[in-house]
């Protein structure tokens, strides 16, 4: 039988929700596992390159059909730390801001906070590879994601937080990624799969033993910022940044 093919982020906050995937002969057999960056397994879901994912939100509107499938994500009820917009001068000084070509969710919420939150039209530019990161000084800002930017914050003087951001403007939680699927799976590989994702929460230690990082206490980042559970004041974040990127009037990034 075809393997059902899974893509998933490859950063460290995915790293609890792929230890029980991971240790489960029985959904080893059934699917083929990728880790790339998020805008790339995205992309992939939307082609139809790989059946689930767990990818951006913000693929939702350019899919004809997607199902959340598990009841965990890649979320926020306060400061997520690894989703910023970074700068060395105060937010009404930027002028610039340079996006992180890895994210889709995450410059697509800075362009929210920044129309509807700030209400700043700064120059939006995409960027295409690593070295932009040294381009955030003066008043040239960057968002940067993942554990990039958790080195980040050793860096710049000034950190926006877009998780925290985004709850000072709607009192709503965030969700940055979830588990979704581009076509209906089997029932019982969905089952599996979502009680898979539960096992990594019982082994943190051992996950953070074997993914030493200097830059930021994962212990803090796994128990304080990342707030895993799918719960409904998150979706109702979701239908909300969904909303926000149907309606807006998209900033023009400049190549």
């Amino acid at each position: 039988m075809e393997k059902i093919k899974v893509g998933s982020v490859s950063y460290l906050n995915a790293r609890p929700l792929l230890y029980g995937l991971q240790r489960s002969e029985e959904l080893m057999l059934q699917m083929e596992l990728i880790e790339e960056f998020p805008s790339k397994i995205g992309g992939m879901l939307i082609d139809g390159s790989i059946d689930v994912g767990l990818v951006p939100v913000a693929v939702i509107p350019k899919m004809k059909e997607w199902h959340i499938i598990t009841d965990f994500c890649i979320g926020a009820t306060g400061d997520v730390a690894s989703v910023c917009l970074f700068s060395e001068v105060p937010i009404e000084q930027i002028d610039t801001v340079l996006l992180d070509y890895q994210s889709r969710t995450s410059v697509n919420l800075c362009k929210v906070l920044l129309k509807h939150h700030w209400k700043i039209q700064p120059r939006i530019v995409e960027t295409t590879g690593e070295d932009y990161r040294s381009q955030i000084t003066g008043t040239t800002a960057g968002v940067v994601i993942g554990d990039r930017a958790l080195e980040q914050r050793l860096v710049s003087s000034y950190i926006y937080d877009l998780a925290t951001e985004w709850r000072i403007m709607t009192g709503l939680p965030f969700m940055f990624a979830a588990w979704i699927a581009n076509k209906p799976l089997p029932p019982a590989f969905v089952d599996a799969f979502n009680q898979a994702n539960s096992i990594g929460f019982e082994h943190l230690q051992e996950i953070i033993a074997a993914n030493p990082f200097k830059a930021y206490d994962l212990h803090t980042y796994y128990t304080e910022n990342i707030s895993y559970d799918l719960t409904e004041e998150k979706r109702k974040g979701l239908l909300l940044f969904v909303e926000y990127l149907q309606k807006m009037e998209v900033l023009k990034p400049v190549m």
